[in-house]
């Protein structure tokens, strides 16, 4: 029985582990310290001690390095030792792969111990270091997402798994890491900005440097393009964000076994059989002449056949490989592969059908690694896994891709792509196509009133109205909430505002009813020709669209043929105009900020209020930033002659587009910069941020403060959000959220244009905000209206009884003030204290003369 010393400080894995060494035979000498361990080593004889096992230390103790530095000298250095630890840091990984040997091993993985242990005592195990023999360098991941919270998340999941991740916030910071650092497995974000995940995973493969990693595509949508794209590209695996972490460590652990799969056979060819046996996915090799030399028993298994003489010998692509496709989609003969195997190419995520020795045929992914001795070709090894079950599930979600899962009915993205390709099938025909764009009236009422869950059978039961009115030839897909598109091929003009009219008829007719109550539902119907003289399908739905809100705008439960001549165009050209504007300025920072004080109303009692407006922060600024101002963060888009464009002239445009979320994430990032800086300057202040009602399920925002406000750049105490009175009313539980969510972040929170809304007084003491801004609509006329005079003082009485502090907008005359201190009005912002400026801390700012005030803004927030 062999002897072996064992030294671990923790009482819990010191008996674990002693009884699985007594069960495998060994008599084990337990230490609880080093010093004790180091001194019972030193004082047997050499021969006493078969081998030693090191529970690696949590921290770094003098007795340790002593214990090390022992077994790294002689007479000890050649003595069998098993290194165990919680995680395989450089630092222990370095001194095991410099000793014979020696082995590595998780404390997760324990069970596993007594086999490492035979392993090393074995005789042949001398003459082999122990990093060569167990492979303990650890897998070295690089992932690569723009989200901070996707990195965490998946970076946690990597390094339980015992992988050495390194993370990129963007495929350039990725493609700086790999020019200094080495990885094995690539697992890239597919949606950033600038380059994305194919397109890097391709710059990747096409570089000598990173040609070797294995790199995987991670995505949180199910689209047949993605998945195609990342496969294209070179990708082996396109995993989803929404899918259980241990469906994500499963396929993690897949390829990790590849990876190791290639190294092992790059060391050592000589142990060759021992490790592809534990090699969970099939491999054989192949030599010069093509044919198969060896096959591990996974290969064996996969394939059939019951031992391993029937492969040896045999040509792989006439004794069971059919064909492969490369990329995926192309059939090819798989003597083809074959002879590039032979021409020395690697090869990585090849898709095949390997028929099996029953005759069946099976899918198979394949991974080619040349094999070279001394620099000379000696043929290949092939990894392979059979992806049957995989490819019906990429089936069934391409099915999910191109449909809807409520109404089943296909969806936007199958849509689209239908679209374009009939306006090019018809830019080679004379014929003529329509598109009918299918907008319900009033859903959104019953969705709200009735409840979600009669809104979503009200689009099941309308989708299957709809499918049963089509032609042979039609398509219908739904493209929105309550929007729904068809297109009718093949009809002329006689026919095609009589059909539309049929849809609309179908809809108007229908009564839907459930539980126990029945709901009428009309629609407003656009539609636009196709024919040979349509430029695009965007110009198709835009056309449609525009026909469909003329529609509505006529009375609703109509019909509306487009026609090009229309001021409903130039208007939505403009639009669009606007869009695309304002995407390049996201793109290439063309917004700025501009920043107007809030002043607490205490500098002005008793002051001889001067007539001029701004006048008054002149004075105030002369010498100091006036104790307690709080500055609003304002947004300009700067246009090509560094000229500052009101938000007035581009947030309808931003709200239609949904490009609000884009807007906010902008300033709040650039407001946090501003904080930093006056914080670096020496000045505390504070700033208010606005945020839209598109914003409020966001995320991101929330990301990005915590991340600020944890690397200690910001205090959130100097960071106040301001959410309008209506979107937080109408987003309440939305709203709710947002507030808890900053405000543990210490954030702050004011309600801004209070009383343009509904319901507001009951509404106050439900949302924790510590500021209410009055509606400048109630201050502009507040000294000639007394409706004004008295909704002011009455929300302000309101506000404080809550203990809420008070802030009057769009403040424009000195006698206005004087009215606002009588109230008892906490602070005051509009021209009459200052414009916004460009430099908040400036004695002498540049004033921003873009426009008009920024307050009060009708629908969301400028910023």
């Amino acid at each position: 029985m062999q002897r072996i010393l064992f030294i671990e400080t923790s009482a819990t894995s010191r008996h674990a582990l002693s009884r699985k060494l007594k069960r495998g035979n060994y008599d084990v000498d337990v230490e609880m310290g080093f010093e004790d361990g180091l001194a019972r080593l030193t004082s047997e004889p050499l021969d006493t001690y078969s081998g030693i096992i090191i529970g690696w230390p949590s921290k770094t103790m003098a007795s340790s390095d002593e214990m090390l530095a022992t077994l790294s000298e002689p007479p000890y250095r050649d003595m069998a030792v098993l290194v165990l630890s919680h995680d395989p840091d450089p630092a222990k990984l370095a001194w095991v792969s410099g000793r014979k040997r020696t082995g590595f091993l998780l404390w997760s993985s324990y069970e596993e111990a007594t086999q490492i242990l035979d392993t090393l005592l074995s005789e042949e195990a001398a003459y082999f270091p122990g990093v060569e023999a167990f492979d303990v360098e650890p897998i070295r991941v690089l992932l690569v997402d723009d989200s901070p919270t996707a990195r965490v998340k998946f970076r946690r999941l990597l390094d339980a798994q015992g992988l050495h991740t390194t993370t990129a916030s963007s495929p350039e910071e990725a493609l700086k890491i790999t020019e200094t650092e080495s990885f094995d497995i690539a697992i890239i974000d597919y949606f950033m900005p600038n380059l994305t995940g194919d397109k890097l995973c391709r710059e990747f493969l096409e570089n000598p440097r990173t040609a070797g990693m294995m790199i995987a595509i991670l995505t949180s949508t199910y689209l047949d393009k993605v998945i195609s794209d990342s496969l294209a590209a070179g990708a082996i695996e396109c995993m989803f964000k929404s899918e259980a972490d241990e469906l994500f460590k499963t396929r993690v652990a897949s390829i990790s076994r590849i990876v190791q799969t290639g190294r092992r056979i790059e060391r050592e060819r000589q142990r060759l059989d021992g490790i592809l046996t534990s090699v969970g996915d099939g491999v054989y090799g192949v030599n010069s002449d093509n044919e198969i030399t060896f096959a591990n028993p996974a290969a064996i298994r996969i394939l059939g056949y019951q031992r391993s003489q029937q492969l040896i010998g045999e040509p792989p692509d006439t004794l069971f490989h059919k064909s492969f496709s490369n990329p995926p989609g192309e059939h090819l003969a798989a003597a083809q592969l074959y002879q590039l195997i032979g021409q020395g190419e690697e090869m990585h995520a090849v898709e095949s059908v390997f028929v099996c020795a029953d005759g069946r045929e099976i899918q198979v992914e394949l991974t080619v690694f040349p094999l070279r001795i001394e620099g000379q070709k000696q043929g290949a090894v092939v990894a392979f896994r059979d992806i049957s079950e995989r490819k019906l599930l990429e089936e069934e979600l391409k099915w999910q891709v191109n449909h809807d899962s409520l109404t089943k009915l296909l969806n936007r993205n199958y849509f689209e792509e239908a679209l374009d390709q009939e306006v090019r099938r018809l830019e080679r025909s004379d014929e003529q196509s329509a598109l009918l764009y299918i907008d319900l009236d009033r859903f959104k009422y019953i969705n709200d009133t009735a409840g979600h869950a009669i809104g979503d059978q009200l689009l099941i039961e309308i989708g299957h109205q709809l499918r049963g009115r089509l032609r042979h030839a039609d398509l219908l897909a739904r493209i929105g909430g309550d929007e729904f598109a068809v297109i009718l091929r093949n009809i002329d003009n006689e026919s095609l505002l009589r059909c539309a009219d049929e849809f609309r008829e179908l809809l108007n007719d229908y009564t839907f009813s459930y539980g126990g109550r029945s709901y009428t539902v009309t629609a407003s119907i656009g539609v636009a020709v196709i024919d040979n003289t349509t430029d695009s399908p965007g110009e198709v739905l835009a056309n449609a669209d525009i026909a469909c809100h003329v529609a509505k705008s006529g009375g609703r439960n109509r019909t509306h043929l487009f026609e090009q001549e229309t001021e409903q165009k130039a208007a939505m050209d403009l639009e669009l105009g606007w869009s695309n504007r304002l995407h390049r300025a996201l793109d290439n920072d063309g917004f700025r900020l501009v920043f107007q004080p809030i002043l607490p109303m205490q500098h002005l009692h008793g002051m001889e209020l001067p007539g001029e407006q701004g006048k008054v922060w002149e004075h105030l600024n002369a010498a100091a930033l006036p104790e307690g101002t709080i500055f609003e963060v304002l947004l300009r888009l700067t246009d090509n002659k560094e000229r500052s464009i009101p938000p007035g002239a581009f947030l309808p445009t931003a709200e239609r587009f949904n490009l609000m979320p884009d807007l906010d994430r902008w300033v709040v990032i650039n407001a946090l910069k501003a904080l930093d800086e006056m914080r670096a300057a020496g000045v505390e202040t504070q700033l208010t941020v606005n945020l839209s009602g598109q914003s409020l399920n966001s995320d991101l925002i929330v990301d990005h403060v915590r991340e600020s406000v944890e690397q200690g750049r910001v205090d959130p105490r100097a960071l106040i959000f301001e959410i309008t009175e209506s979107s937080a009313i109408y987003n309440i539980d939305a709203a709710r959220h947002l507030i808890g969510e900053l405000s543990a972040l210490g954030c702050r929170f004011a309600l801004d244009d209070f009383g343009s809304g509904y319901c507001s007084f009951s509404h106050l003491k439900n949302l924790p905000v510590e500021y209410i801004k009055i509606d400048g609509m109630f201050v502009r006329n507040i000294l000639n209206d007394p409706m004004d005079q008295a909704i002011v003082t009455s929300i302000n009485e309101i506000a404080h009884s809550l203990g809420k502090k008070t802030v009057a907008e769009c403040v424009e005359t000195p006698e206005a003030v004087e009215f606002l201190l009588r109230c008892g009005v906490d602070y005051v912002q509009g021209y009459y204290v200052s414009r916004p400026m460009d430099a908040p801390l400036s004695h002498s700012p540049q004033i921003d003369r873009s426009g008009v005030e920024l307050t009060p803004r009708p629908g969301a927030a400028p910023a």
